[in-house]
């Protein structure tokens, strides 16, 4: 198979392309990275030395494309589905564009850094910046309310790249900041993403590591992990 996705079923990043290569039905091979075997994770750092999935191999066109966005882009690009995920015109991409980042940067990362946080011995936690992050992502959720307006998605009335951002970016977040009561348009956008088919997929290919996230017992009950039998 000429693609290979090097990857991860509990990372969110790794859940925003494979959001991107569900909506596009591309033909791909998953490639899963334990980053606690020495072997697996040789098999990423010799495509990309960073050593952060996800990670593209394109057989076809002997190419190795790193980062979430960039992925997505090169697949709008060399593999597009029935409809762009990047649109073709000028100011609309650039919409995408920035709300693309906006999830990455203001609901990702404040997210993980909340959840690195409780991954430190007791004594290493820092209170300030998990504070800190918490604002960031309160701060967030009021400016996608805002942005949503009547929209059906972040950008309009199709599903974009930045949606595929959105998706993962509030699935884990949600768990860590619950939505307000002022954030209506932000619930049933969330609802509308986690409906979606690709979506739905990449949740259920992820629930057999669930029981690996730190705030487990704060999924939604659907996707609580099974506990197991005494």
């Amino acid at each position: 198979m000429s693609l290979i996705l090097y990857q991860h079923p509990l990372a969110s990043f790794c859940h925003k392309v494979l959001v991107a290569l569900y909506e596009n039905g591309t033909p791909f091979e998953s490639r899963i990275i334990d980053l606690g075997n020495e072997e697996s994770r040789a098999s990423l750092l010799r495509l990309w030395p960073i050593g952060k999935f996800p990670v593209l191999r394109d057989e076809a066109l002997d190419s190795t494309v790193p980062e979430s966005t960039i992925i997505i882009e090169y697949l709008d690009r060399h593999y597009p589905g029935p409809a762009p995920l990047l649109p073709l015109d000028p100011a609309d991409a650039l919409c995408v564009r920035l709300w693309d980042r906006f999830f990455d940067l203001y609901v990702q990362e404040p997210m993980q850094a909340i959840v690195a946080d409780i991954r430190r011995p007791e004594d290493q936690r820092d209170s300030k910046a998990v504070a800190q992050a918490q604002a960031r992502l309160h701060t967030a959720y009021g400016m996608i309310e805002q942005q949503l307006a009547e929209k059906p998605w972040i950008a309009g009335d199709a599903l974009t790249m930045a949606d595929c951002a959105a998706a993962p970016a509030l699935f884990y977040a949600e768990t860590l900041v619950p939505f307000g009561q002022q954030h209506v348009r932000l619930k049933q956008y969330y609802q509308r993403l986690l409906a979606r088919a690709s979506f739905a997929r990449v949740l259920r290919e992820a629930m057999p590591y669930f029981h690996l996230y730190p705030y487990r017992e704060k999924l939604p009950a659907e996707f609580q992990p099974e506990r197991p039998h005494a």
